[in-house]
């Protein structure tokens, strides 16, 4: 070995010991900055899942506020007391309900039923299984994904493409439930790309999906509708009409002639309708109930019909049903000619009215000078559209055409029953504002009654059952969706004692009749 070989061992050794020592100060240093960064990122990651940990309790806490509170006194009672103690109070709360159920099924519904079914509901039923449900129907928007792609092309540049594919669903986030005595409200929230018509569209097959007879889909705002279910039909069995008996000592003058009870809607409360400033049209087969409609309103108004400041009149082609309470009716038509003559008089005071109130008031205020003009026109299509004489048919169309346009600030309502809704039969249907539509024959008559949308609404009038004379739906005049009702049923023996009732004297029993305890308002009481 000479010395220029050991000169360069020399060198090279020197160079890697100093390089060695170089790399070891610089991965100590590495080392330091990785372990200083990993301590940094631990830090940073704890903290954002402890901001994320804090963020869905506050969130939960506000979105489900009996769930969060439940779990966590629940988590103190094992921690603080153990679970012998929880089972034991849990127990013996159980116990408390069943009986508190039990023996007050009504104060039980209002301040613990309601609440309990509709967490029990949301967690086990509709959080679970809706989504599934709305998969099923097509109510979810299916989520595209974007990824990039690099194309290269020998002859020119590559480019960089962007291509969708398919990724998963975006379902509708149930917001809230509500459950009360027969329907279940579930409120949930679109996504882009849905409409509330959509879930109109569907209301049936969401139905068919929940094992219920019937869904109705409200919007409650642009972004959130809400869908309800049917799990009970309060509207089974009869609602009985007002008795008659609680309203001999009422002043006419009291009757609310704005808010008459009419009797029940399908969630379980009075249903009540106005006689003033509107006119409606009830359509239904024979045998759907048009009777209790007609009825139960006038049962309701007798104080008002008794002191003067409502005048009844009826036009019965039948000459049947209005015949039975005959009394009741200030004029009363039977055949074509009567009628045209009936409906001539109610025109005459219209006009009477015209030129008392044109210039002072918007409408006329009702007092027994000028009562309440109400018209009962039982099977309108008979006398507008099957008598055999044109003229005397265009003439009748005519006068009810005059008193829908006319009659609502003259304080004149119409009120027609007919059984085929088409547009042949009853050429002035849309001059009624109120419509209601009780069992019809065909899915077709829903929408000539109600309107296009009423029956993907929810109206079904044509699933309704024979055995509930007097159901139906209402829809319209500041209605948004259906309203499912029930008229109260009116017997003759009901009847007959509203006819004495308005004529001086009450009907308590089957022949005997008992003179008034209050007597006729003086006509100078004013208006009602």
């Amino acid at each position: 070995m000479n010395a220029h070989t050991l000169m360069t061992l020399l060198v090279v050794g020197g160079g890697l010991v100093v390089a060695v020592s170089a790399l070891r100060k610089i991965g100590r240093g590495l080392t330091a900055l990785f372990e200083a960064l990993a301590t940094l990122a631990t830090v940073v990651i704890a903290l954002w899942w402890a901001g994320k940990a804090v963020f869905f309790m506050i969130k939960s806490a506000v979105t489900h506020p009996r769930t969060t509170a439940g779990v966590t006194v629940t988590a103190l009672w094992l921690w603080w007391w153990g679970w012998l103690s929880l089972v034991i109070v849990a127990s013996a709360a159980g116990v408390g309900l069943v009986v508190w159920r039990w023996r007050g099924q009504l104060s039980y519904e209002q301040w613990v039923g309601r609440w309990l079914r509709s967490w029990w509901l949301r967690w086990t039923v509709y959080a679970r299984r809706l989504p599934g449900w709305l998969r099923a129907c097509g109510l979810t928007v299916q989520e595209a994904d974007q990824r990039v792609v690099l194309v290269v092309n020998p002859l020119r540049r590559g480019k960089v493409r962007r291509r969708a594919r398919a990724g998963g669903d975006q379902v509708p986030r149930v917001l809230r439930v509500r459950s009360g005595a027969s329907w279940d409200e579930v409120r949930v929230r679109l996504v882009a790309g849905q409409k509330p018509e959509d879930f109109d569209e569907k209301a049936r097959e969401l139905a068919v999906a929940r094992g219920v007879w019937r869904c109705q889909v409200r919007e409650l705002s642009p972004r959130v509708v809400s869908i309800d279910f049917q799990r009970r039909n309060l509207l089974a069995d009869t609602v009985a009409c007002r008795d008659l008996d609680g309203l001999v000592d009422v002043p006419g003058s009291d009757v609310d002639l704005t808010t008459v009870w009419s009797g029940r809607t399908d969630y379980g409360t009075d249903w009540h309708q106005s006689l003033v400033g509107s006119h409606t049209l009830l359509a239904g087969v024979t045998g759907a109930g048009k009777g209790a409609q007609m009825w139960c309103p006038l049962v309701s108004i007798a104080p008002a019909i008794r002191d003067g400041l409502v005048r009844v009149s009826g036009i019965d082609p039948k000459g049947m049903e209005l015949a039975y309470g005959r009394g009741i009716f200030h004029r009363y038509a039977v055949n074509g000619k009567d009628a045209l003559a009936l409906l001539d008089d109610v025109i005459t005071e219209m006009e009477k009215r015209k030129t008392e109130f044109a210039g002072r008031l918007r409408s006329v205020p009702i007092s027994r000078e000028f009562p309440l003009e109400i018209v009962e026109f039982d099977e309108i299509g008979a006398l507008i559209r099957y008598i055999g004489d044109r003229k005397l048919r265009e003439a009748i169309t005519d006068r009810v055409a005059l008193l829908t346009t006319q009659g609502r600030a003259l304080a004149c309502t119409v009120r027609g029953y007919v059984q085929e809704p088409t547009k042949d039969t009853v050429p002035v249907r849309e001059l009624f504002p109120r419509r209601i539509c009780l069992r019809v024959a065909t899915k077709s008559h829903v929408g000539m009654v109600l309107g296009d949308q009423a029956y993907d609404r929810g109206a079904w009038a044509n699933r309704i059952s024979e055995s509930e004379p007097g159901v139906g739906y209402l829809f319209g005049e500041g209605i948004r969706e259906p309203l499912r009702v029930r008229g109260g049923w009116v017997p003759d023996e009901t009847i007959k004692q509203l006819e004495t009732f308005v004529t001086g004297g009450v009907r308590t029993g089957p022949g005997t009749v008992h003179l008034l305890r209050t007597p006729r308002r003086d006509p100078s009481s004013g208006a009602a």
